[in-house]
Protein backbone atom coordinates (compact mmCIF):
# COMPACT_ATOMS: atom_id res chain seq x y z
CA UNK A 1 0.00 0.00 0.00
CA UNK A 2 1.01 3.34 -0.84
CA UNK A 3 0.58 4.57 3.12
CA UNK A 4 2.75 1.78 4.57
CA UNK A 5 5.16 2.40 2.36
CA UNK A 6 5.67 6.18 2.63
CA UNK A 7 5.67 5.29 6.26
CA UNK A 8 8.42 2.83 5.95
CA UNK A 9 10.55 5.19 4.19
CA UNK A 10 9.77 7.85 7.00
CA UNK A 11 10.93 5.19 9.70
CA UNK A 12 14.01 4.66 7.39
CA UNK A 13 14.53 8.04 7.41
CA UNK A 14 14.68 8.57 11.12
CA UNK A 15 17.48 5.62 12.21
CA UNK A 16 19.73 7.90 9.47
CA UNK A 17 18.64 10.80 10.85
CA UNK A 18 19.33 9.20 14.51
CA UNK A 19 22.95 8.37 13.93
CA UNK A 20 24.30 10.67 11.44
CA UNK A 21 22.88 14.21 10.97
CA UNK A 22 20.64 14.63 15.05
CA UNK A 23 22.26 17.18 16.67
CA UNK A 24 23.34 17.83 20.77
CA UNK A 25 20.92 15.88 22.48
CA UNK A 26 17.75 17.59 24.07
CA UNK A 27 15.30 16.37 26.38
CA UNK A 28 11.82 16.23 25.91
CA UNK A 29 9.63 18.01 27.97
CA UNK A 30 5.87 17.55 29.07
CA UNK A 31 3.66 18.92 31.64
CA UNK A 32 3.86 17.72 35.40
CA UNK A 33 -0.05 17.57 35.62
CA UNK A 34 -2.85 16.65 33.48
CA UNK A 35 -4.04 19.07 30.87
CA UNK A 36 -7.56 19.83 31.26
CA UNK A 37 -10.17 20.70 28.69
CA UNK A 38 -14.05 21.46 28.36
CA UNK A 39 -16.07 19.27 25.48
CA UNK A 40 -15.99 21.78 22.40
CA UNK A 41 -12.44 23.79 24.02
CA UNK A 42 -9.76 23.94 21.83
CA UNK A 43 -6.78 23.09 23.61
CA UNK A 44 -2.92 22.89 23.68
CA UNK A 45 -1.24 19.93 24.54
CA UNK A 46 2.34 21.25 25.47
CA UNK A 47 5.64 19.26 24.87
CA UNK A 48 8.78 21.09 24.36
CA UNK A 49 12.97 20.65 23.93
CA UNK A 50 15.17 21.53 26.74
CA UNK A 51 17.49 22.91 25.65
CA UNK A 52 15.45 24.37 22.82
CA UNK A 53 16.96 23.72 19.08
CA UNK A 54 15.04 24.20 15.43
CA UNK A 55 13.74 21.10 14.77
CA UNK A 56 11.71 22.22 11.96
CA UNK A 57 13.32 20.09 9.49
CA UNK A 58 13.36 16.82 11.69
CA UNK A 59 10.51 14.75 13.05
CA UNK A 60 7.76 14.82 15.74
CA UNK A 61 5.25 11.89 16.14
CA UNK A 62 2.16 12.84 18.54
CA UNK A 63 0.28 9.59 19.10
CA UNK A 64 -2.05 7.67 21.03
CA UNK A 65 -0.94 4.09 21.91
CA UNK A 66 -4.29 2.99 22.42
CA UNK A 67 -5.78 3.59 19.37
CA UNK A 68 -5.11 2.22 16.25
CA UNK A 69 -4.08 3.84 13.85
CA UNK A 70 -2.19 5.91 16.97
CA UNK A 71 -0.94 8.49 14.91
CA UNK A 72 -2.57 11.85 16.01
CA UNK A 73 -0.31 14.23 14.43
CA UNK A 74 3.09 13.68 12.33
CA UNK A 75 5.17 16.45 11.18
CA UNK A 76 8.33 15.30 9.02
CA UNK A 77 10.51 17.49 6.81
CA UNK A 78 9.09 20.71 7.39
CA UNK A 79 5.19 19.51 6.72
CA UNK A 80 2.50 17.60 8.09
CA UNK A 81 2.48 14.18 7.25
CA UNK A 82 -0.99 12.59 8.01
CA UNK A 83 -1.52 9.29 5.44
CA UNK A 84 -1.74 7.05 8.69
CA UNK A 85 -3.71 9.92 10.71
CA UNK A 86 -6.33 8.43 13.25
CA UNK A 87 -9.99 9.36 11.46
CA UNK A 88 -11.52 10.56 14.82
CA UNK A 89 -8.37 13.49 14.78
CA UNK A 90 -8.78 14.57 10.50
CA UNK A 91 -9.22 18.15 10.53
CA UNK A 92 -8.57 18.77 14.49
CA UNK A 93 -4.59 18.78 14.76
CA UNK A 94 -1.83 21.15 14.19
CA UNK A 95 2.15 21.92 15.19
CA UNK A 96 2.98 25.52 14.62
CA UNK A 97 6.40 25.48 12.08
CA UNK A 98 7.27 28.89 13.82
CA UNK A 99 7.46 27.32 16.95
CA UNK A 100 9.05 24.05 16.28
CA UNK A 101 12.46 26.37 15.14
CA UNK A 102 12.17 27.01 19.40
CA UNK A 103 12.03 22.95 19.96
CA UNK A 104 7.73 23.64 20.93
CA UNK A 105 6.44 20.69 19.41
CA UNK A 106 2.94 21.45 21.81
CA UNK A 107 -0.16 20.22 19.49
CA UNK A 108 -3.38 22.25 19.08
CA UNK A 109 -6.31 19.79 19.43
CA UNK A 110 -9.48 21.93 18.14
CA UNK A 111 -13.15 20.90 18.87
CA UNK A 112 -12.28 18.69 21.89
CA UNK A 113 -14.76 15.50 22.40
CA UNK A 114 -15.24 13.31 24.70
CA UNK A 115 -13.36 10.64 23.07
CA UNK A 116 -10.03 12.95 23.18
CA UNK A 117 -9.48 11.77 27.22
CA UNK A 118 -5.98 9.71 27.08
CA UNK A 119 -2.31 10.08 27.23
CA UNK A 120 -0.35 11.51 24.18
CA UNK A 121 2.67 10.52 23.77
CA UNK A 122 4.92 13.44 22.42
CA UNK A 123 7.61 11.97 20.57
CA UNK A 124 10.76 13.70 18.83
CA UNK A 125 11.78 11.25 16.79
CA UNK A 126 14.49 12.14 15.09
CA UNK A 127 16.37 11.60 18.96
CA UNK A 128 14.32 9.18 19.72
CA UNK A 129 13.22 11.24 22.94
CA UNK A 130 9.19 11.48 24.30
CA UNK A 131 7.24 12.53 27.45
CA UNK A 132 3.26 11.61 27.83
CA UNK A 133 0.86 14.17 28.13
CA UNK A 134 -2.43 13.24 29.91
CA UNK A 135 -5.43 14.86 29.04
CA UNK A 136 -8.97 14.98 30.79
CA UNK A 137 -11.93 15.79 29.15
CA UNK A 138 -15.07 17.01 31.43
CA UNK A 139 -18.69 18.26 30.57
CA UNK A 140 -20.68 20.11 32.98
CA UNK A 141 -24.08 21.91 33.55
CA UNK A 142 -25.78 23.93 35.95
CA UNK A 143 -27.95 22.20 38.37
CA UNK A 144 -32.01 22.42 38.50
CA UNK A 145 -33.68 22.52 42.39
CA UNK A 146 -37.25 21.78 42.47
CA UNK A 147 -39.31 21.96 46.00
CA UNK A 148 -41.65 18.55 46.46
CA UNK A 149 -43.22 17.17 49.26
CA UNK A 150 -44.20 20.51 51.02
CA UNK A 151 -46.23 20.93 54.11
CA UNK A 152 -46.65 23.03 56.60
CA UNK A 153 -42.98 23.59 57.99
CA UNK A 154 -40.42 21.56 55.80
CA UNK A 155 -39.82 20.96 52.05
CA UNK A 156 -37.99 18.64 50.61
CA UNK A 157 -35.59 19.93 47.95
CA UNK A 158 -34.37 18.06 45.21
CA UNK A 159 -31.07 19.07 42.64
CA UNK A 160 -30.40 17.55 39.23
CA UNK A 161 -27.65 17.85 37.05
CA UNK A 162 -27.23 16.44 33.79
CA UNK A 163 -24.68 16.05 30.97
CA UNK A 164 -21.59 15.59 33.18
CA UNK A 165 -18.21 13.81 32.49
CA UNK A 166 -16.49 12.29 34.52
CA UNK A 167 -18.88 11.40 37.44
CA UNK A 168 -19.57 14.70 39.95
CA UNK A 169 -20.38 15.35 43.60
CA UNK A 170 -23.23 16.58 44.82
CA UNK A 171 -23.07 18.70 47.93
CA UNK A 172 -26.06 20.84 50.09
CA UNK A 173 -25.40 24.06 52.03
CA UNK A 174 -27.00 26.58 54.31
CA UNK A 175 -27.43 29.68 53.78
CA UNK A 176 -23.82 30.24 56.00
CA UNK A 177 -22.06 27.88 53.73
CA UNK A 178 -22.30 25.15 56.44
CA UNK A 179 -22.85 21.48 54.59
CA UNK A 180 -26.28 19.89 54.98
CA UNK A 181 -26.94 16.13 55.84
CA UNK A 182 -28.79 14.98 52.60
CA UNK A 183 -30.08 11.41 51.48
CA UNK A 184 -27.58 9.42 48.46
CA UNK A 185 -26.72 11.27 45.64
CA UNK A 186 -28.59 9.01 41.99
CA UNK A 187 -26.35 8.86 39.78
CA UNK A 188 -27.32 7.74 36.18
CA UNK A 189 -24.79 7.31 33.27
CA UNK A 190 -26.20 7.48 29.75
CA UNK A 191 -25.46 6.26 26.40
CA UNK A 192 -23.54 9.16 25.78
CA UNK A 193 -21.45 7.97 28.70
CA UNK A 194 -22.66 11.77 30.45
CA UNK A 195 -23.70 11.38 33.58
CA UNK A 196 -27.16 12.39 35.42
CA UNK A 197 -26.50 13.21 39.13
CA UNK A 198 -30.12 14.27 41.78
CA UNK A 199 -29.63 14.57 45.45
CA UNK A 200 -32.74 15.16 48.02
CA UNK A 201 -32.77 17.30 51.20
CA UNK A 202 -35.62 18.11 53.39
CA UNK A 203 -35.29 21.75 54.77
CA UNK A 204 -37.63 23.83 57.19
CA UNK A 205 -39.54 26.44 55.86
CA UNK A 206 -38.65 30.02 57.44
CA UNK A 207 -38.60 33.92 56.63
CA UNK A 208 -35.73 33.80 54.09
CA UNK A 209 -34.12 31.16 53.99
CA UNK A 210 -31.53 30.20 52.15
CA UNK A 211 -29.97 27.10 50.37
CA UNK A 212 -27.05 26.04 47.80
CA UNK A 213 -26.58 22.97 45.77
CA UNK A 214 -23.20 22.81 44.13
CA UNK A 215 -22.24 20.06 41.75
CA UNK A 216 -18.44 19.72 41.66
CA UNK A 217 -15.62 17.45 39.91
CA UNK A 218 -12.33 17.93 40.85
CA UNK A 219 -10.46 16.17 38.35
CA UNK A 220 -11.38 19.13 36.04
CA UNK A 221 -11.19 21.50 38.37
CA UNK A 222 -15.15 22.47 38.04
CA UNK A 223 -17.87 23.59 40.19
CA UNK A 224 -21.22 24.60 39.56
CA UNK A 225 -24.15 25.96 42.04
CA UNK A 226 -27.38 26.89 42.08
CA UNK A 227 -29.30 28.80 44.95
CA UNK A 228 -32.56 28.38 45.94
CA UNK A 229 -34.70 31.53 48.35
CA UNK A 230 -37.51 29.77 50.43
CA UNK A 231 -40.07 32.49 51.83
CA UNK A 232 -42.68 31.40 53.79
CA UNK A 233 -43.45 34.63 56.05
CA UNK A 234 -47.22 34.98 55.05
CA UNK A 235 -48.82 31.95 54.73
CA UNK A 236 -48.48 28.33 53.32
CA UNK A 237 -50.18 29.50 49.90
CA UNK A 238 -47.89 32.44 49.94
CA UNK A 239 -45.06 29.78 49.75
CA UNK A 240 -42.44 30.71 46.96
CA UNK A 241 -39.32 29.58 45.45
CA UNK A 242 -36.78 31.74 43.93
CA UNK A 243 -33.96 30.19 42.41
CA UNK A 244 -30.64 32.02 41.33
CA UNK A 245 -28.25 30.21 39.29
CA UNK A 246 -24.44 30.79 39.17
CA UNK A 247 -21.91 28.92 37.18
CA UNK A 248 -18.32 28.54 38.62
CA UNK A 249 -15.09 27.96 37.02
CA UNK A 250 -12.30 26.64 39.47
CA UNK A 251 -8.86 26.16 37.84
CA UNK A 252 -6.09 24.84 39.90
Amino acid sequence: HESQGVMTSFYCFLIIYHFFVSPGQSQVVGPSEPIVALVGDDVILPCHLEPAVDVVSGSVEWGRPDLEPRFVHVWHLGQDLLVNQNPSYQGRTSVSAENLKHGDLSLRLSAVKHSDNGKYRCYFASQAKETTVELVVGSVSAPVISGINLNSSTVVLECESKGWYPEPEVLWLDGEGNLLSAGPTETVRGPDDLYTVSSRVTVEKRHSNSFTCRVRQNNINQTTETEIQISGAFSDMLFYITIICCVFYHSS
